[in-house]
């Protein structure tokens, strides 16, 4: 049994969402959260440092298994595509939280201080992709830029993904992203 109620990071993310899209981000407190969650402010700091990182849950694992992913590719696997297929495994667990992901992106959007909390937690991630590549074997400029192109490219995928109309899945938009991306690298 663990030491907190199940599903009590889910509940905790659920319930600020909600509040944040209700009331607003900065009429929202943790008290707030909690209450709404029926979970103890304890519990919340538990899981989250601030009401912030409610809306980056489980980044640091997150990018930990992205860099694990990569690390781990078939050698013959470039590295665009080690990164590429590492991501695209991510894509179910996104697509089962759309229109919370969606929610989420307002949130940010309305919010100078959670957006920049967002570029940080993607450098976090661009700079522990380019790590692994590194790794694997890659120049340190060509591991950086590789990682800052696939960080982009994932970034326009999310952003077209929660935009679509018809809801294809993520990992369509990844592929169109990734594949861009290629075309975009092969042609200049």
């Amino acid at each position: 049994m663990g030491r907190w109620p199940t599903g009590s990071q889910e509940r905790l993310q659920d319930a600020a969402i909600e509040l944040f899209s209700e009331r607003g981000y900065e009429h929202t407190t943790v008290a707030h959260i909690t209450e709404a969650a029926g979970l103890t402010e304890r519990t919340f700091y538990n899981h989250f440092a601030d009401k912030r990182e409610v809306l980056f849950p489980d980044q640091k694992r997150f990018v930990a298994e992205l860099a694990e992913a990569v690390r781990a590719a078939p050698a013959d696997q470039s590295p665009l595509d080690s990164i590429a297929a590492a991501l695209l495994l991510t894509t179910s667990w996104f697509d089962q939280r759309h229109d919370a992901a969606r929610r989420r992106r307002t949130i940010l959007d309305t919010r100078a201080e959670l957006r920049e909390r967002e570029l940080a937690k993607m450098a976090a991630l661009e700079e522990a992709l380019a790590g692994a590549l590194r790794e694997r074997g890659g120049a340190g400029i060509s591991a950086a830029l590789t990682a800052a192109a696939a960080v982009g490219a994932y970034r326009l995928a999310t952003a077209a993904w929660l935009a679509d109309p018809q809801r294809r899945p993520l990992e369509h938009h990844l592929k169109v992203s990734f594949e861009g991306l290629r075309t975009t690298a092969m042609n200049w």
